[in-house]
């Protein structure tokens, strides 16, 4: 078996659900959502935050609309966004209204929580008049209390049981344009609801490991718990929830579906962890490097190896790669081919140089092949 095969994901099929241009499930790839932290009512500062996630990558950002200041507030900031805006509500059926009206193109919602059947289908008709998706967002610390009262706990059964609740008062108004979230903090319960309502339908799956925690802590929590699903083919959108600045989230996302090939965006670097062997600062020169190509959205991959041990190796499968070698003297390697060498002094700008050169052939290339024809997006989706 060739390494290639071990890399392929057969992602579970869903039905296909759009997210205003947005496509979410049936193979589309795998998009990176955050959310806002802003006051929404405060329309700039949402605004502001909303082009920061968007300069991240952020394929779908969501913002909270808890009264009618925040949905008031929604239109602006749906027009001055360009990316699809999801309302997130909760129990009020009007604000569900309102956002539908605003703009919104996905509404973040629990049918269950928004009153007798009247008020669903009012929100329904409202996001059907609209080209409204919604999501059905289940989470372990909020479930109902029946389901508490039968199952004694939260627990996977509980949380799909909500969710298919939930799916099906959108099925008895004959509304299938939604997404199901089943989330926990706990990485067991999430995980195993998602496995098992993966099972129990086709509607696509957002995935998400709530209140993670901090930075580094939520990372790696949400990396264990949506990469093994990302790995058994299920997800199909994402939200990295961090105690942090929303753009970490986008950041984090972004390396979970990279490590696993799922998405390719900007500049992918390999690096060793150094030793008593690197031939030169490897953790610093990593650090600036990542800060200084933290722009570039075209795929791309850069070696950075301290010594020759594992080196040569590792340039082969890269772009570009960077080996330390001895007297201050470093081998280049472009496309796994040595290509040239370079001293201490110029290492961080020689490289930036060379993945700049290298991004602007790519673009050229891909603007020349698509004449007369639609682009091949720069952030694609593995294949």
């Amino acid at each position: 078996m060739t390494v290639r095969a071990y890399r392929e994901i057969q992602r579970r099929k869903s039905r296909r659900v759009m997210v205003g241009a947005v496509p979410v499930g049936d193979d589309a790839p795998i998009t990176v959502q955050s959310m806002t932290n802003t006051p929404t009512s405060d329309a700039a500062a949402t605004i502001a935050q909303v082009r920061a996630l968007e300069e991240a990558g952020a394929d779908i950002v969501r913002v909270s609309c808890p009264d009618v200041e925040s949905t008031a507030a929604l239109r602006e900031i749906v027009r001055a966004s360009r990316v699809p805006i999801v309302a997130d509500i909760h129990f009020h059926y009007k604000r569900a209204i309102e956002a539908a009206e605003a703009g919104a193109a996905c509404l973040r919602i629990n049918p269950g929580n928004i009153g007798n059947a009247s008020r669903v289908r009012e929100v329904v008709k409202a996001a059907r008049d609209h080209g409204c998706s919604m999501r059905i967002g289940v989470n372990a610390g909020s479930l109902e209390r029946h389901l508490l009262e039968k199952y004694g706990e939260p627990c996977p059964e509980a949380m799909v049981e909500s969710a298919l609740d939930h799916a099906r008062i959108l099925e008895d108004n004959d509304f299938r344009d939604f997404k199901i979230s089943c989330k926990a903090s706990d990485v067991f319960l999430a995980v195993a609801a998602y496995q098992q309502l993966a099972d129990a339908c086709d509607y696509p799956l957002h995935l998400g490991i709530t209140e993670a925690g901090g930075l580094r802590g939520g990372t790696v929590k949400s990396a264990i718990g949506m990469g093994s699903l990302l790995w058994a083919g299920i997800g199909d959108t994402i939200r990295v929830s961090l105690s942090a600045d929303p753009v970490e989230e986008v950041k984090a996302g972004f390396e979970i579906l990279k490590s696993l090939g799922l998405r390719r965006r900007g500049v992918t670097v390999i690096s060793c962890p150094s030793c008593a062997r690197q031939q030169f600062d490897v953790i610093k020169t990593v650090e600036i490097l990542e800060e200084r190509l933290a722009h570039i959205t075209t795929p791309m991959t850069l070696s950075v190896i301290g010594c020759v041990v594992n080196g040569p190796g590792e340039a082969r499968e890269t772009d570009i790669g960077f080996t330390g070698g001895g007297n201050d003297t470093h081998q280049v390697y472009v496309a796994g081919i040595p290509h040239h060498r370079l001293k201490d002094a110029s290492i961080v700008d020689h490289l930036v140089e060379m993945v700049e050169k290298k991004v602007a052939e790519i673009e050229a290339s891909a603007s020349a092949s698509a004449d007369g024809h639609s682009a091949e997006p720069v952030d694609a989706a593995a294949t």
